[in-house]
């Protein structure tokens, strides 16, 4: 039975799937239109899991505007999710069979830097919907991740939750909002300083039970 008051926060870029790949060829398109730039699946990598802001200053030569970014961020965003809507992207092992099992204990949720409509093709594509409970992003707040877990938590009360997450960035979140962190080690980023972590998905429902 679904403990209605314990809660599981995912990030999900290197903690619930690898789109590196896919949005790499989306995003190529549009910059290549715009600038003759390609991004690899390497360079996708490091920035995946900054926010929307952050990865486009990285990104766009120092001499683009405000608003050609934008408009160029705009594009990419587009771009990605109708890849990612027909195509999906490489999901981590055990991860639909694990969601499935928490889900009958937990409430679920997702909480990204990611732009509006990201999560939502995410779970349009592997049809994930059913198993969380709610989700929010960088493009629906405009604040860092941390802020953006303090917001799902006060929209859906619980005595305890935990965030699952693959870089330095998640656990920082996870410690502004007061709530334990979960290391996805297998994910993007090494976090050696964590004080828990887990090297395979499947793990995951042993260690939320000795958190929660």
């Amino acid at each position: 039975m679904q403990n209605r008051h314990e809660g599981i926060i995912f990030d999900l870029d290197g903690t619930l799937w690898d789109s590196s790949e896919e949005v790499a060829v989306a995003w190529s398109g549009v910059l290549k239109r715009h600038f003759k730039l390609e991004i690899s699946n390497e360079e996708m990598k490091g920035l995946m899991g900054k926010t929307m802001d952050d990865i486009f200053r990285r990104l766009l030569p120092p001499s683009t505007s405000n608003a050609q970014a934008m408009q160029i961020a705009a594009e990419c965003c587009n771009a990605e999710q109708e890849y990612l809507r027909q195509h999906g992207a490489r999901l981590f092992p055990h991860v639909p069979e694990v969601l499935e099992k928490l889900s009958r204990t937990y409430q679920l949720f997702i909480v990204s830097n990611c732009d509006k409509g990201y999560i939502e093709t995410f779970l349009y594509y592997y049809k994930f919907e059913p198993l969380f409970s709610d989700t929010e992003c960088f493009g629906h707040t405009g604040k860092q991740k941390g802020s953006s877990i303090r917001l799902l938590l006060g929209r859906n009360p619980l005595q305890k939750a935990v965030y699952v997450g693959d870089t330095h960035l998640d656990m920082a979140a996870a410690k502004f909002a007061g709530i334990p962190f979960i290391h996805a080690d297998y994910g993007f980023e090494k976090v050696p300083e964590a004080s828990c972590s887990i090297s395979s998905f499947d793990e995951l429902p042993k260690t939320v039970s000795e958190i929660l």
